[in-house]
């Protein structure tokens, strides 16, 4: 394992009256070089157009579709997700973003930190996700 998981869990027991599916640790420790990326929405990241807008779901998909490719693009992967910290701006949205979001994450148990927020920068963004990373020391 490059990178040491303090515990991890799944959200399945910690929540278990909540329908959600996340891996997840309460620690990592990394090798390598950071990489910090800053929250990332439902925007295209070539043309800067807001998308899915009032969605949690399809925002969450597309936040994490971007974050992916500017994690590759700066030499590293989802699987070297160290930190998340997601922004909502409504509680009622937590299910549905925490599923999406579960999917692109399975299996790599980062540290999550989870904050309701009156707005974002745009009205129609309803989540945010900032992510740290590492591009790992070569073997």
């Amino acid at each position: 394992m490059i990178h040491k998981r303090l515990r991890p869990f799944n959200t399945k027991q910690t929540y278990p009256e909540q329908n959600l599916d996340n891996d997840l640790s309460q620690g990592v420790v990394a090798r390598g070089a950071m990489v910090f990326l800053r929250g990332q929405v439902s925007q295209d990241l070539d043309t800067r157009e807001c998308l899915h807008a009032g969605d949690p779901g399809k925002q969450t998909a597309k936040t994490m579709e971007n974050i992916k490719m500017l994690l590759e693009e700066a030499g590293s992967e989802m699987a070297h997700i160290c930190r998340i910290v997601v922004y909502l701006t409504d509680i009622r949205y937590r299910e549905a973003v925490y599923q999406e979001m579960g999917k692109w994450m399975k299996g790599v148990h980062p540290c999550s930190t989870g904050i309701v927020v009156p707005a974002l920068a745009r009205p129609e963004w309803v989540v945010e996700i900032e992510v740290t990373a590492v591009i790992p020391d070569a073997a």
